[in-house]
């Protein structure tokens, strides 16, 4: 009799391999890697940029060229005092950002507006279209909700909402004019918002101009500061603006992952020759995109206004309108990663102030610090994108084997 030969050990499937779950967690490790590596990259770039604009340090660097024969000694020198310039501005940035409940509060303040203005460009992203008119969309938004702010004497609750809706309601408006610029007559989006944006500063600067508009008794183009029944109230000193701007970004995943409008926004951003096939109305994903995009760009605004309690100028806004195109773009277009995106960007604004005042690092290093770190987000997906060409390139071109001789 020959010996049996033994069973072969039974493969055991990894559990949960194949639920939807795991897929999708696993789909979102590279991302997550790219964006952390992204982050550390330009926080280490910026450490340089620290550490050769110290003062001591640069003095160090002329003494190692002046005295070759003590390198070392001026070496050490030039590492100790780099080191301690770095450690000193990135701990103010850290204390700035959270060290304390006041330090907590300005960056949550600060990562509101930024969130849902983020959102704005997101949603316009995911439907295909890029959305640069939220600098526009909030200053209408602005005037809208500040007039109703400081104009009308309405009930505490009723005033504040009446303004929300003002704001919101005239974002939207602004928003919709590009969708429809779109849908009707195929004008670029990016030309339109830009173009926008400065019609609607000027639209702005021309109602400040007007007696109802105007602050008494001050000849600046500067509105009254909105009534105190028109703002946000407060629990734990942080304004209810903060908490709103989370469950805008429910609203909108709801919206894009379980809506039906929002199957087409996804639909039309991927192929909307496809989405025209099968029956999908672009005109009204693109106007509807962009008045919703306008929606919550006129919500941002509220949080800055009717938040904090600020006059409208044609300077309210700031820079957040165009600082929301980098949190959408770090955010990869998702509403989570723009609630992280915002949370992040609001942090390194609210502790730039502490590096400026506790370290005497230059406000704008802040900004270059965001500046790579959109640019080191970019850059692995430019370089993957590169190596796929290349890829496809050598498929094409290569000649298949067995050919005929």
């Amino acid at each position: 009799m020959t010996a049996m030969s033994p069973a072969p050990e039974a493969i055991v499937p990894e559990p949960d391999a194949d639920k939807p779950e795991v897929r999708d967690l696993r789909s979102w490790l590279p991302t997550v890697r790219d964006t952390l590596l992204a982050i550390l990259l330009a926080l280490a770039v910026g450490a340089f940029l620290i550490a050769i604009s110290d003062d001591e340090v640069i003095e160090a660097i002329g003494n190692l060229f002046t005295y070759p024969g003590s390198f070392f000694i001026y070496a050490g020198d030039i590492l100790r005092y780099s080191g301690q310039a770095i450690w000193e501005a990135y701990s103010a940035l850290v204390d700035g950002a959270v060290g304390s409940g006041s330090s907590l509060q300005r960056t949550l303040e600060r990562s509101a507006p930024l969130i849902c203005a983020g959102l704005a460009v997101t949603i316009a992203f995911r439907a295909g279209l890029f959305n640069i008119g939220a600098t526009g969309q909030m200053l209408v938004g602005a005037l809208a909700a500040g007039y109703v702010g400081f104009t009308y004497d309405l009930p505490p609750g009723v005033h504040l909402v009446a303004a929300v809706t003002a704001g919101v309601l005239a974002g939207a408006l602004w928003g919709g004019i590009v969708g429809v610029l779109k849908a009707q007559t195929g004008a670029h989006e990016v030309i339109t918002t830009i173009m926008l944006n400065q019609v609607a500063r000027f639209t702005v600067l021309y109602f400040l101009a007007k007696d109802a508009f105007q602050r008494p008794g001050s000849d600046n183009l500067l509105s009254p500061a909105v009534a105190d029944n028109a703002t946000y109230p407060t629990l734990f000193g942080l304004h209810l603006g903060i908490p709103l701007a989370l469950v805008a970004a429910v609203g909108v995943w709801w919206l894009l992952e379980r809506s039906r409008l929002g199957f087409e926004m996804r639909a039309v951003g991927a192929n909307p020759d496809a989405s025209r096939t099968a029956g999908m109305s672009i005109s009204k994903v693109y106007i509807s995109t962009m008045a919703i995009a306008g929606l919550l760009s006129g919500l941002a605004v509220t949080m800055i206004l009717l938040g904090l309690q600020q006059s409208v100028t044609d300077q309210v806004v700031g820079s957040v309108g165009f600082d929301a195109i980098t949190v959408a773009l770090l955010g990869r277009a998702t509403p989570l990663g723009t609630v992280l995106a915002g949370l992040l960007f609001g942090a390194l604004s609210a502790g730039g102030l502490g590096m400026q005042t506790s370290a005497g690092v230059p406000p704008e290093l802040i900004q270059v610090v965001q500046a790579l770190i959109v640019l080191f987000v970019a850059a692995p997906a430019l370089i993957r994108g590169l190596a796929r060409i290349r890829r496809r390139k050598k498929t094409a071109t290569a000649e298949p084997k067995g050919a005929a001789a």
